[in-house]
C-alpha cells in the first residue's frame, strides 16, 4: 500500500503505519524536477482532482487564513497557457535568442496540464487589518504557505506517476492569464507548475554537506 492510499482511506490496519512513514520518505526523496514530459494520460482526471483538493484543504496557512487559490488546466487549456506565456515571451525576447525560449514552452505545452498557483490578496489584507501589528508579516506568511502548498502538489503527483516542474513567468503573463479565465482581481499569480508523464529521469542533484546546513544543539 503506498502513502497516499493511506491518506484516502485504502489501508486501515496499524500494522501499515511504519510502511506509509517510509512511503512519505521515499516521496520527499524522489520529488524532483521533471522538464521531459508527455500528454499520455497516467491517472484519471478524477484522480488528479481528488489528489489536488485534499493538498489545499489540508495544507497549513498562518492563522488559518486559507489563502491559497488553485486553477487546473488540463487539455486546450494548459496549451492555451504556454501560448499565452510564448507570445508575451517572443515581445521581450531578442529574435536571434527565441529559439530556446520557445522549445522551452512547447516542452511544458507538451505536458498534461498546469496547475496555477495564487494567493488571495483580499484574504490577506482582511487579515493585516485585523492584526494590524503583524500587518508586515502577513505577505510573508502567505508566501510561506503557498510554497508548503506547492510542495505537496508536488510531491503528491509525482507519487500518481506524474513528472513536475515549478515555472514562475509571473508577473509578465497575469493581467492576460485573468483575462483569459476571468480569475479575480485579487488573485496574485505565484507560480506554474506543468506536469505530465515523465519522458526522461531527473538530471544528478548535487548536495553540499548537511554540517553545513543544519544545527543540533542540546
Amino acid at each position: 500500500m503506498g502513502f497516499l492510499d493511506a491518506i484516502f482511506g485504502k489501508t486501515t490496519d496499524g500494522e501499515q503505519a511504519q510502511g506509509a512513514a517510509n512511503d512519505f520518505y521515499t516521496a520527499v526523496e524522489a520529488r524532483r524536477s521533471i522538464y521531459a514530459i508527455s500528454s499520455e494520460q497516467v491517472v484519471s482526471d478524477e484522480r488528479i482532482e481528488q489528489v489536488i483538493n485534499h493538498a489545499v484543504k489540508h495544507t497549513p496557512s498562518s492563522f488559518n487564513s486559507q489563502s491559497a487559490r488553485v486553477v487546473v488546466l488540463l487539455g486546450d487549456k494548459h496549451k492555451k497557457l504556454w501560448d499565452i506565456t510564448t507570445e508575451t515571451l517572443r515581445k521581450i525576447v531578442p529574435v536571434d535568442q527565441f529559439g530556446p525560449t520557445a522549445d522551452k514552452m512547447n516542452a511544458f505545452a507538451s505536458g498534461y496540464g498546469t496547475v496555477l498557483f495564487f494567493e488571495d490578496h483580499a484574504v490577506i489584507e482582511s487579515l493585516q487589518q485585523q492584526f494590524a501589528s503583524y500587518s508586515d508579516n502577513f505577505p510573508i506568511w502567505s508566501m510561506q504557505s503557498s510554497g508548503m502548498l506547492q510542495y505537496v502538489i508536488w510531491t503528491s503527483l509525482e507519487l500518481e506517476g506524474f513528472g513536475a516542474s515549478l515555472q514562475h513567468y509571473n508577473p509578465l503573463i497575469d493581467e492576460a492569464v485573468k483575462q483569459e479565465w476571468n480569475i479575480p482581481a485579487s488573485w496574485k499569480l505565484m507560480a506554474q507548475m506543468p506536469f505530465g508523464k515523465p519522458t526522461a529521469p531527473a538530471g544528478e542533484k548535487q548536495f553540499k554537506p548537511l554540517e553545513e546546513r543544519v544545527r543540533y544543539l542540546k
